[in-house]
């Protein structure tokens, strides 16, 4: 199994998850997202987390678990935290505004 489509996705407190078929929207403070996943993917809201889980063991169904998992988990964080990018300067002489 998908040691990362196995990995249950939690649900920060003012995100809100909908589920139709296989069609999610997360809502967040940051915004609201909205993607469609391959029909073969289950995907099953608990309470405050959400689980994608796979029908077989084929290569599709493997690759699709994992690659469902994560964008489902990066849709989720990007309505609560946001993108955020943080730059390291290493040197001397740099002036940063």
């Amino acid at each position: 199994m998908s040691r990362v489509g196995k990995e249950p996705i939690p649900i920060p407190p003012k995100v809100e998850v909908d589920i139709k078929g296989n069609d999610v929207r997360v809502k967040g403070p940051k915004g609201e997202l909205e993607q469609s996943f391959d029909r073969d993917m289950e995907i099953i809201l608990q309470e405050k987390e959400i689980l994608v889980k796979r029908p077989s063991d084929s290569k599709k169904h493997r690759s699709m678990h994992g690659l469902t998992r994560t964008l489902i988990s990066n849709m989720v964080e990007g309505v609560s935290r946001g993108f955020e990018k943080e730059l390291e300067i290493e040197g001397r002489e740099y002036k940063v505004q």
